[in-house]
C-alpha cells in the first residue's frame, strides 16, 4: 500500500467516524447544507431560555423598534459548499417576546422588501412562547417593509422609531453588510440618538455604516462622505459571535466549510472592539448600542434592551 492510499483509508476511516458521532453537514438538496445532528443537539435546543419578564411601566407611546432582517438564504462557502442559512430563530423571537411585554410595536423590513429568511432547523420545537411570537409575526416576515423605500420617501422626516433591531444568524453576514441604504439608515439612527440592538452575527450589519450614502453619485460628494468621517462604532465595546469559534463551526459540521470572510475582525479593523472571546450568553452596552454574543444571550439581550429603552422613553 502506497502513500495516497494510506492517505485515502485514513479519509475514509475519518469521514465514518464522523457520520457515526453525527458530526457531517447534513445535505437537503444537491450542494445546500445544513447543521449536522451532533451540532444542531448543542446550538439548536428544542427550548430557549426565555424567562416571562415582566415590566412594571409598559410604553405607552408611539414610537416604534426597527427589525432589520436579511432577505438571502444561501451562503456559499470557501469549498463551495451552500449554507442553508437566514436569521437565527431564538435571536429574532426571544427579543420581540421582550419587547412585546414592554409594550413595543416592532415594524418589520429587509433590504428590498423581499421575504425575511430564517434558519427553520433552529426553530425551537417545543418552545410555546416562540412558536406563538412566529406565528403573530409571519405575515411581517413574508411582506417586510424596504430599508431602500425608507431611505428614499420616510428616513428625512421619521420620528416614529426608538430603535434599530438586528438579529443574527449567519444571514445576518448576507447583502446587509454591503448595502449602502442600511448604512445610511444607521448613520441616521446614530445621529438622531436611537439605540441601536445587535446579536450573534447581527453585527455583521453595522459594516454598512462605513458605506458612502446611496445618493452620493460623484466622487467628491462620496469622498466628502465616507473618506473624512470616522466610523461611527469606533471606540465602542460590544459582544459578538467571536471569529475564533466560526473557525471551529465546520470541525462539528456547523457549517459545511469554512467561511470567506470573519465580521469581527473587520469590525475590530475599523477601532470596534469585541469583547469576548466565546459565545457563552454574554450581554453588553455601551451608550446606545447594546449587544449580545448569539442564542444563548437572547434573553438577557432582550431583557436589557426593553429596560434601556423604558428607561429612556417613560
Amino acid at each position: 500500500m502506497n502513500m495516497q492510499d494510506l492517505l485515502d483509508k485514513a479519509k475514509d476511516t475519518l469521514d465514518n467516524a464522523k457520520n457515526t458521532l453525527g458530526l457531517e453537514p447534513q445535505e437537503t438538496e444537491a450542494g445546500i447544507y445544513i447543521p449536522s445532528t451532533s451540532s444542531l443537539k448543542i446550538a439548536a435546543p428544542n427550548k430557549t431560555n426565555y424567562d416571562h419578564t415582566n415590566y412594571d411601566n409598559p410604553y405607552t407611546g408611539d414610537k416604534k423598534i426597527m427589525m432589520v432582517c436579511t432577505e438571502e438564504q444561501y451562503m456559499t462557502m470557501e469549498n463551495g459548499n451552500k449554507f442553508d442559512t437566514g436569521n437565527h430563530p431564538v435571536e429574532m423571537m426571544v427579543p420581540l417576546l421582550h419587547f412585546k411585554k414592554a409594550g413595543f410595536d416592532v415594524d418589520v423590513f429587509t433590504p428590498t422588501g423581499e421575504a425575511v429568511k430564517v434558519e427553520q432547523w433552529a426553530m425551537p420545537k417545543d418552545d410555546d412562547d416562540v412558536k406563538q411570537i412566529y406565528s403573530e409575526y409571519e405575515s411581517k416576515f413574508n411582506n417586510p417593509n424596504s430599508i431602500a423605500d425608507f431611505v428614499k420617501n420616510d428616513m428625512a422626516d421619521s420620528t416614529e422609531y426608538a430603535a434599530i433591531f438586528i438579529p443574527g444568524g449567519h444571514g445576518a453576514m448576507l447583502g446587509l453588510p454591503e448595502d449602502k441604504n442600511l448604512g445610511a439608515v444607521l448613520r441616521w439612527a446614530y445621529k438622531n440618538d436611537l439605540f441601536t440592538l445587535a446579536i450573534c452575527h447581527g453585527p455583521a450589519a453595522l459594516l454598512a455604516a462605513n458605506l458612502d450614502s446611496p445618493d452620493r453619485s460623484d466622487k467628491k460628494a462620496n469622498q466628502d462622505d465616507a473618506g473624512s468621517r470616522d466610523f461611527i462604532y469606533k471606540g465602542y465595546k460590544m459582544v459578538a459571535f467571536p471569529t475564533a469559534m466560526d473557525k471551529q463551526m465546520p470541525k462539528i459540521g456547523y457549517l459545511p466549510g469554512d467561511l470567506t470572510w470573519y465580521f469581527a475582525d473587520k469590525l475590530e479593523d475599523l477601532g470596534v472592539t469585541i469583547d469576548n472571546k466565546l459565545a457563552s450568553g454574554q450581554t453588553h452596552q455601551d451608550r446606545k448600542l447594546i449587544s449580545g454574543d448569539g442564542p444563548l444571550a437572547a434573553n438577557e439581550f432582550g431583557k436589557i434592551s426593553a429596560k434601556a429603552l423604558l428607561k429612556a422613553l417613560n
